[in-house]
């Protein structure tokens, strides 16, 4: 039997996978001064239709009765919650708030490849400064993170816009405040349709699409100015660049919206996020009033986009052969001493080691490959020696011997493995 469509098994080395994006998620937002939350997967349905979504979002939801009575569905994505939370209880913590929260999001939508319909997504807002300094820390922060993969300017790009820029364009154009979410949500997948089916869903609003791609095709964009300005002096301006054509889906931004797409391969956008200043409000009915820009990164898509990128599939070797499940493997060779193996097993392990053995009588050359299987970086020898030893570095076959007392200070001295901290 299979999983649902859209829904994955993770198996050892694709959860290792997955683990090592969520290590460099976690280490980049804390660099930035971030704290992790989580909140409920499921949430009341009335959270998603407080205008803040939009329609597409409420066209994917999970949702159903419960036995309450009360409509709920699974979250789709994180900021709702996020919202809620600080609305709650804003006051008990100083502004600007840095949050971030990496947790398992679930939309019913078309599956394709770096799209699931649940997905662990990878969140960071700051709340609390409406000013473009907050955008900029925002953008950095992605462009960092996706640093962090061994990915570069040839790989991604983030896409930086406006919304603001496209209120003007509406109100200049006649079309209803009412019908903007609407007409947003065209210009938002516009690089996805025929230039014909374009046209046909711009009719009702009497705008051509050259009108469109002119007004997109405009160089300057004035109010992303100070966030450039910030950026240039980061050393990051080169990852980013203006472009009208990205408006978000999601009917909550206000200002600066932004996407990092890919530059290989056909996988587009891989992250987002922008400016919301009035969700929080909405949400409170008014009673809390804060300005907040973020962004949110799914763990599909990201993946899919490591395995394309040379340099950050070289990286992520690296990192998960350093994270191998076993770091030292002991080679039983004599079986009178299997008693002094697992004494020396469990003290290499309180000392913080990965260590494994065979649980049973083995051929000393099955073992070894059991060794390197398990990506052990060393295989210490026991045998009728003992308590002499055989240490060999797995890598180039360097042997050396010594006593088991002074295994555990050789250990530490290795340049190339070190306990887990």
């Amino acid at each position: 039997m299979k999983p649902l469509p859209g829904f994955r098994d993770l198996f050892p080395e694709d959860f290792a996978r997955r683990s090592y994006l969520v290590g460099r998620w976690r280490e980049t937002a804390r660099r930035y001064g971030f704290v992790e939350f989580d909140g409920p997967t499921l949430e009341s349905i009335e959270l998603y239709r407080k205008k803040n979504s939009g329609g597409e979002i409420l066209g994917q939801l999970y949702e159903f009765t419960d036995k309450g009575e009360r409509g709920v569905a699974l979250r789709p994505e994180v900021t709702p919650t996020l919202a809620r939370m600080v609305a709650a209880r804003h006051r008990d913590y100083p502004k600007p708030l840095r949050w971030f929260n990496v947790g398992t999001c679930f939309r019913y939508e078309r599956q394709q490849r770096g799209r699931l319909r649940e997905f662990l997504q990878f969140n960071c807002d700051l709340v609390g400064d409406a000013t473009p300094a907050a955008d900029a820390e925002v953008v950095a922060l992605l462009i960092d993170l996706l640093r962090s993969f061994g990915l570069g300017p040839q790989d991604f790009a983030i896409r930086l816009s406006d919304r603001s820029a496209w209120h003007d364009f509406l109100t200049r154009n006649g079309i209803e405040k009412e019908r903007a979410g609407e007409f947003l949500t065209i210009v938002d997948r516009m690089e996805k349709m025929p230039p014909e089916k374009t046209e046909e869903l711009l009719a009702p609003f009497g705008i051509p699409l050259t009108t469109l791609q002119e007004f997109i095709a405009r160089a300057e964009i004035p109010a992303l100015a100070p966030l450039l300005a910030d950026l240039e002096a980061r050393g990051l301006r080169e990852y980013v660049r203006p472009d009208l054509g990205v408006v978000r889906g999601l009917a909550y931004y206000t200002g600066v919206v932004f996407e990092a797409f890919a530059l290989q391969g056909n996988l587009r956008a891989i992250a987002g996020g922008g400016r919301y200043d009035r969700l929080l409000s909405d949400l409170s009915d008014g009673d809390v009033d804060l300005p907040a820009v973020g962004f949110g990164v799914g763990d599909a898509v990201l993946l899919e986009l490591l395995k394309e990128c040379a340099g950050a599939k070289d990286q992520e070797a690296t990192a998960l052969k350093a994270d191998a499940p076993v770091q030292i493997y002991l080679v039983i060779a004599s079986e009178d001493h299997r008693t002094k193996a697992l004494g020396l097993a469990q003290q290499l392990r309180g000392e913080g080691w990965r260590v494994s053995y065979p649980l049973g009588e083995e051929r000393v050359g099955k073992q070894f490959g059991a060794a390197e299987t398990a990506g052990a970086s060393l295989a210490v020898v026991i045998g009728a020696e003992w308590p002499r030893l055989k240490v060999k570095r797995l890598s180039d076959r360097h042997e050396e011997e010594m006593g088991e007392d002074v295994l555990a200070a050789w250990l530490q001295e290795q340049r190339n493995l070190r306990p887990e901290t």
